[in-house]
C-alpha cells in the first residue's frame, strides 16, 4: 500500500508529547512490512528543526515533508500550525495514495488533507490521539469544529480510538459519529527498546539521590491537565515518611512556573527534582530507579508511559481518568485512584512503598499483558486490517 501519515509533529520533535513518537512508530513498522509511507508534518514545536523544508527528506526510510510554519511563535505558544506550502504539494500528491492516516484533527494539516482526500475520494482514517474532547480552549475548538473539524470527523472512513474512554469522550463532543466509523486499537509498545536497560542506580548517581531514598516518579509534559498539583499535594502529605523524593521528568508545557510556586508554598524544594526532558538511556534510567510511577492526569486517551514503567520493573499508579485504567484493574498490573483525590493517591503510594512484593507481582502481570497484547506486530497488523477495510469500500 501507498500510505500517507499526517501528524502535526514528527521525529525528532519529541517535546510535543506522545503523538509524534506514536506516528513515527506506526510509520516505521509499516515500512518494515513492505509498505510505502509518506509523512506530512511541520518543522517543529518548541523550536524549528534543522531539516530541509517543504520537500521530501528520508527519515529512517520514511519519505517525510517538514512543511515550514509561517510563525514558530504561534506554533510554540498556541499550537497553531501554519504550513503554507502544504496545499501546493497535497493537491498534486494526494491522488497517489491508497489510504491516509490523520493523527489529530484540529490542525490546518488535517484541513488541507481532508479537502483533497474528499475531492479525490481517497479513503482516510482519523486517530484523534486524545485531542478530540473539549479540555480547555473550548471556544477556539468549537469555532474550529464549526468551520472544519466536524467535517473532518464526519467524513472519516474509520476513527481509531485507543480506549473505550477516549471513544466515550470523543462521541460527547461529536455525537454524530456513526457506529460503523468506530474501531479500537491500543497503542503499541516497543518491547525491544526495553531489553537492555541501564544499570540500576545510574539515575540516582547523576541526580545525587541516596540509595535509601524512595523515588516517586512522574514522566510526561508539565501541563495543567496532567494532575501534577494532586501529585505534589499527595507527596506533601507523606512527609511523615522519611527518605522520599518526588522526581518530575518532562518538558514544560505552560505549567512549570505554577508548579514551582506550589512546591515552594509547600516547602518541598529540597525533596522535588525536576529534570526537564529526558530521552534514550537517561529516560530509561529514571524508570529503572523509580520505586513508584504515578500518572495522575485528568485525561489520557491511553498512557504509554504506564507500560514503559512496568517494562522497567517499576510499579504504577494511574488516575481512573486514564484510558488504560481499565487494563490496569482487569490485568491486576497496578493501582488506580480517583482523579484529584489527594488522600486516595497518598494511600495508594503508601501501599506500594510498603508492599514491594505485591508491587513485583503487579509488574509481572503488566509485563505479561504487554507481551501478549501490545506488541508492534499485533497492533500494526490490526491497523493494516483497518486500512484494507476502508480501501475496499
Amino acid at each position: 500500500m501507498k500510505i500517507l501519515q499526517v501528524t502535526p509533529f514528527f521525529k525528532p520533535s519529541w517535546e510535543a508529547g506522545g503523538p509524534p513518537r506514536l506516528a513515527y512508530d506506526v510509520s516505521r513498522s509499516l515500512i518494515k512490512r513492505g509498505h510505502e509511507v509518506t509523512v506530512y508534518t511541520t518543522d517543529g514545536f518548541k523550536y524549528r528543526l534543522d531539516v530541509e523544508k517543504n520537500q521530501p527528506v528520508d527519515v529512517d526510510g520514511i519519505e517525510t515533508y517538514y512543511f515550514r510554519n509561517i510563525s514558530n511563535y504561534l506554533t510554540r505558544k498556541m499550537n497553531f500550525l501554519t504550513p503554507y506550502y502544504l496545499p501546493m504539494v497535497a493537491r498534486k500528491e494526494i491522488k497517489k495514495f491508497d489510504v491516509i492516516h490523520i493523527h489529530e484533527h484540529r490542525t490546518l494539516l488535517a484541513v488541507v488533507v481532508h479537502y483533497y482526500a474528499h475531492k479525490y475520494n481517497i479513503p482516510y482514517v482519523l486517530q484523534p490521539r486524545g485531542s478530540a474532547p473539549l479540555l480547555g480552549k473550548d471556544k477556539q475548538k468549537i469555532l474550529f469544529d464549526k468551520l472544519y473539524g466536524d467535517n473532518i470527523v464526519h467524513d472519516a472512513d474509520k476513527i481509531i480510538f485507543t480506549s473505550p474512554m477516549e471513544a466515550e469522550r470523543t462521541i460527547k463532543t461529536f455525537p454524530f459519529i456513526r457506529k460503523e466509523q468506530e474501531t479500537f486499537t491500543p497503542n503499541a509498545i516497543d518491547i525491544d527498546y526495553f531489553k537492555e536497560l541501564p544499570e540500576k542506580g545510574t539515575f540516582r548517581m547523576k541526580y545525587s539521590v541516596s540509595e535509601d531514598d524512595k523515588i516517586i516518579l512522574y514522566l510526561g509534559r508539565l501541563n495543567k491537565i496532567k494532575g501534577l498539583d494532586t501529585l505534589v499535594k499527595a507527596f506533601k502529605s507523606m512527609q511523615d515518611i522519611n527518605n522520599l523524593k518526588l522526581v518530575l521528568v518532562g518538558p514544560d508545557d505552560g505549567y512549570k512556573n505554577e508548579l514551582l510556586t506550589l512546591i515552594r508554598e509547600l516547602e518541598l524544594e529540597s525533596d522535588v527534582i525536576m529534570t526537564g526532558t529526558l530521552d534514550g538511556n537517561d529516560k530509561l534510567s529514571a524508570y529503572v530507579d523509580g520505586d513508584v510511577f504515578v500518572l495522575p492526569s485528568s485525561y489520557e486517551s491511553f498512557g504509554n508511559v504506564i507500560f514503559e514503567s512496568l517494562l522497567c520493573s517499576t510499579p504504577v499508579i494511574v488516575s481512573r481518568n486514564c484510558g488504560s485504567a481499565d487494563i490496569i484493574d482487569t490485568a491486576s498490573c497496578g493501582l488506580t485512584f480517583k482523579y484529584g483525590d489527594v488522600k486516595d493517591l497518598r494511600d495508594k503510594m503508601d501501599y506500594l512503598i510498603s508492599n514491594p512484593i505485591k508491587g513485583k507481582e503487579m509488574i509481572g502481570n503488566g509485563q505479561e499483558y504487554v507481551k501478549e497484547n501490545l506488541t508492534h506486530e499485533k497492533i500494526i497488523s490490526h491497523i493494516e486490517e483497518i486500512y484494507h477495510s476502508v480501501i475496499k469500500k
